[in-house]
Formats: structure tokens, C-alpha cells, sequence
């Protein structure tokens, strides 16, 4: 037996020293995407832009060169409630690392105490007789007057006080590397948290980005709808001189008047729609419902820019995606795991001290004589568990399948999400473009009509066609200019956001509720 524990330790010492960790070692997979383009059909209709790995301005809204926009993202990342979250949850990631890592190192605890102590004659002292003065001792372990064993009952039933202090100290050793697997899972934990982070932050710059540019959009529908109720009513008082001057019948007023009314319905539910986004803006800043309404509510245009956007090198979408290091670091985590799993089948070997001083008298208490101690290792060797070790490591095999066929759905979908955005971008371009030559070939051809209706060489239904489709035409254009703005936000997004190397402070205290 002594010569199989000096084995043990000896195998053990010599793990310990070489590093040895159970389990197999993480490799970084590869995403598998292309080097040159996002975009691999011979007949894709977008132009791909630089492809220099130079990263861009993280402050990617400032392409759109509106300063309220810009005002907007800078309060994102120390306003938003799900960022506040998700740092919290990082926060907590890395405490949990830290207490995982805990086990690397010896415990150490002191104690003290004191107990005031009788024991029954009645009980087990029993067996050793009982005597009283001027008797005989009898019981089952001897009998005579004034006997032994009579006498060592009577004082171990006698009360007593114990006073102890002293230090208890144990040191599992990591011989085969168990929690070096652990803590590699909980820093994989930390960086799973930490992209999780990034890609709230991301995924919130967008949202307010997006909600920005379709409220613009909305607030320019809302102009547009305005003009237009304004030449609805110029071209209702015409028809009501002609109708004076008995020109025309009721007929054409009637027509008039109710596509003034027309127009008129549309403004409450796209002012409604304005109050939306508003709120929407609001939430995301951490405001109460209109919170922004007097910062928002004068009407902007829209800021519109075509520029040439720097969609940059496709293998390197990995790095700048935070989806994509999320699902490496989940696969990372998973990987350990398995290690801890294997490690639950060896032995673990711990090395136990207990230092103290115990006496029946306080004053005796810090002599020397008063020193007990216990000093040696120990070993713990699984033998049966029911099948549950085995079971446990097929299960963490299988959670890494799992974790590695995510990883490249990931990678796949942000792939999917580039070329997606680059294709919506370009065609609404093209559609924007014939909306702008529809917009004005409507404009003129309502100027047309209105000059010979007044002429009296056309009727009025021909005025009609063209203001509607002049309005039609205006609402298209402004829908397809907030469209524009916003598949430059979704292409950022696709592509990772503004490759941020540095994240912003984050404040750790609570952030109050603020009410109106």
C-alpha cells in the first residue's frame, strides 16, 4: 500500500510539473471565407468597393454628416439599458473567473473555540461502571473498590471546558490539469461575454441609426403630404371660380374637394408614426416616452450620401464581426469543458494540514505542550459512479459538435448578411434614381394640366391623374431615400459594426430611471 501511494505521488508530482492537461487543446477554426470578394456570381449587380484591410472609422454614422445623428451614437454606449446589461453580464463572467481560478490555490482558515462539555454517566461511560463514594466500582469492563475504570468513568462525567484555536490548510493539486480546464472555460466565458457586449453595442448604434433615418423619412413624407394638401386647395379654388363662372359643373369641386380630404387622412397616421419613432429613439437612450420629442420634432432632411463604402477583405469578417468571435468562444468553451469532463477520471490528490492548540484551561492554552497537529495526503480515486463520468464527457462531446456547427451557421450567415446588404444597397440606388425622373416628369406634367385646365382645353379629371400620381410618386421617393440610408446602416451592421478596437466606459452603479 505504501509503495503504491509513493507511485501515485510520484506520477502525480511529475504531471504537475510537466503541465499535463487532460483533454484536447482548442484550434481557432477556420471561417472558410473567400479572399477576394464577398460577392462570387460573374453577374452580381453591385460594384464591390475597396477592399483595403486599412480599417475604417469606428464612428461609421459620421458618413452621413448630421450632427444630431453623431449627438445620438455618442450617448448609445453610456445610456442604452441592454448594453448597461451586458456589461453587467461581463462583469459577472469574470468574477466567476476568478472564483474558478480560486481552486488553483491552497485554502487557509482559522478557527477558534470554546465548548463547555459533561458527559452522560448514563450513556456510554456506563460501560465503564459507575461508582459513588464508599461502593464498589461494577460494570463491564472490571469491578473493585475504588477500581479504575470506576474512577475514569466518574471524571469523564465530570464537566469540563475546551479551548482550541488553531489553522486548517488543504491543497487540491492540479496534477492532470482540471482546472487549468476549468479556468480556460470560464476565460472563454469572459470573451463569450465580452462579444456578446460588442454585439449589443453594434446591434444598438444600428437600431438608433435605422430609427433615425425613418424618422427623417417619415417627417419628409410628412412635408410631402403637406405640399401637396397646399396645391390640392390652390387647384379646389380654381375649380371654384370656374364653377362661378360657369365654366364647369359641381362635379370638378366635388372631385377636388375630396382629394384635399384625401390628402388631409394621410397626415394624423404618419404623424403618428413620427411619435413612434420618436419613443423608439427614446427607449434606446434610456428616456421616458417623448423624452426627444423636442430635440426631434423640427424636421430635418434626410441625410442622404452615397459614398463609397469600405467593405474590406471577407477573412477578415471573422474579426470584425462580434456574432462570429461569440461563436468562437462558445466553441473555445465547450472544447475545456471536455478536458474537465476527462479529468473527473483520474485521481485527485489533496494535501491536508491541521495546526491547533487545545487545552482544558485557557491558561494552558499557549503552551507548548497544548500543539496538536495532523499533517498528510490524500487521494481520491473514482470507482463507481453509475456511468454518470462516462455519460457526462459523451455529453460535452456532443455540446461541441453542437458548438462547432454553430460557429459555421454563424459564419455562413454573416456571409449571407454582406452580400445581401451590398445587393440592396445598389439596387435601391437604381430604383432611387428613376424615382427622382419620375418625380420630376410628374411635376411637370401636373403643370401642364393645371395651365390647360385654367386654358380650358383640358378636363379635369387629367389635373387629377397628375397630382396623384405627382404624390404617389414623392412618397415612393422619400420611402426609397430612407431605404438607401438605411441599407448603409444594415451593410455596417452585416460587416460588423465600425471594427472597434476599444470599447466604451461603461459606468458599474445602477443608472436611474429618469421620469418626466
Amino acid at each position: 500500500m505504501l509503495t503504491a501511494l509513493r507511485l501515485t505521488f510520484g506520477l502525480s508530482l511529475a504531471c504537475l510539473l510537466a503541465g499535463c492537461e487532460v483533454g484536447p487543446n482548442f484550434i481557432p477554426p477556420n471561417p472558410g471565407l473567400p479572399q477576394q470578394s464577398f460577392l462570387i456570381h460573374p453577374h452580381a449587380p453591385v460594384e464591390i468597393a475597396s477592399t483595403s484591410p486599412a480599417p475604417p472609422d469606428p464612428q461609421w454614422w459620421a458618413i452621413f454628416r448630421d450632427r444630431e445623428l453623431t449627438a445620438l451614437e455618442d450617448r448609445v454606449a453610456a445610456a442604452n439599458l441592454d448594453v448597461a446589461t451586458a456589461t453587467a453580464r461581463l462583469f459577472e463572467s469574470r468574477f466567476q473567473r476568478d472564483v474558478t481560478g480560486s481552486s488553483l490555490f491552497p485554502n487557509l482558515n482559522g478557527n477558534a473555540s470554546y465548548e463547555r462539555e459533561k458527559a452522560s454517566a448514563n450513556g456510554l461511560l456506563g460501560l465503564f461502571g459507575n461508582q459513588t463514594p464508599g461502593t464498589e466500582a461494577s460494570g463491564a469492563f472490571g469491578t473493585g473498590a475504588g477500581g479504575a475504570p470506576g474512577n475514569l468513568a466518574s471524571v469523564l462525567s465530570s464537566p469540563l471546558s475546551l479551548w482550541q484555536y488553531g489553522f486548517d490548510a488543504s491543497w487540491e493539486l492540479d496534477v492532470w490539469g482540471k482546472v487549468r480546464r476549468e479556468v480556460e472555460a470560464a476565460d472563454a466565458q469572459v470573451a463569450l461575454s465580452a462579444n456578446q457586449r460588442r454585439d449589443v453595442l453594434v446591434s444598438s448604434l444600428a437600431e438608433l441609426a435605422r430609427d433615425y433615418m425613418q424618422l427623417r423619412g417619415i417627417q419628409e413624407q410628412i412635408k410631402i403630404a403637406q405640399d401637396n394638401l397646399t396645391t390640392a386647395k390652390d387647384i379646389l379654388s380654381v375649380t371654384q371660380e370656374r364653377q362661378q363662372k360657369g365654366l364647369v359643373t359641381g362635379l370638378d369641386v366635388e372631385n377636388a374637394a375630396a382629394e384635399v380630404e384625401s390628402i388631409r387622412a394621410q397626415i394624423p397616421d404618419l404623424q403618428r408614426q413620427e411619435s413612434e419613432m420618436i419613443n423608439a429613439l427614446s427607449l434606446l437612450l434610456a428616456e421616458p416616452p417623448g423624452g426627444l420629442a423636442t430635440e426631434l420634432a423640427a424636421p430635418r432632411a434626410l441625410p442622404l450620401r452615397t459614398p463609397r463604402l469600405p467593405v474590406g477583405i471577407p477573412s477578415e469578417l471573422a474579426r470584425r464581426r462580434p456574432d462570429i468571435r461569440e461563436a468562437e468562444a462558445q466553441l473555445h468553451q465547450a472544447t475545456a469543458n471536455i478536458g474537465v469532463a476527462i479529468g473527473d477520471f483520474y485521481p485527485s490528490v489533496a494535501l491536508n494540514a491541521s495546526v491547533g492548540f487545545q487545552a482544558l484551561d485557557f491558561v494552558n492554552l499557549w503552551k507548548g505542550s497544548s500543539l496538536q497537529y495532523a499533517l498528510g495526503p490524500s487521494v481520491t480515486l473514482p470507482i463507481f459512479e453509475g456511468g454518470r463520468l462516462r455519460s457526462t464527457l459523451e455529453l460535452r462531446d456532443a455540446q461541441q459538435q453542437e458548438a462547432a456547427i454553430a460557429y459555421h451557421e454563424t459564419v455562413l450567415k454573416a456571409w449571407h448578411d454582406v452580400v445581401n446588404a451590398l445587393i440592396a444597397y445598389r439596387t435601391e440606388q437604381q430604383r432611387r434614381l428613376h424615382l427622382a425622373a419620375q418625380v420630376d416628369h410628374a411635376g411637370k406634367a401636373l403643370g401642364l394640366a393645371r395651365d390647360r385646365y385654367r386654358d380650358g382645353v383640358a378636363q379635369f379629371i387629367t389635373v387629377l391623374d397628375a397630382q396623384r400620381t405627382l404624390l404617389s410618386a414623392q412618397q415612393q421617393l422619400a420611402q426609397s431615400s430612407t431605404n438607401v440610408a438605411v441599407d448603409i446602416v444594415s451593410l455596417y451592421k452585416a460587416l460588423g459594426g465600425g471594427w472597434e478596437e476599444t470599447f466604451p466606459p461603461q459606468p458599474v452603479a445602477p443608472i436611474p430611471i429618469k421620469f418626466p
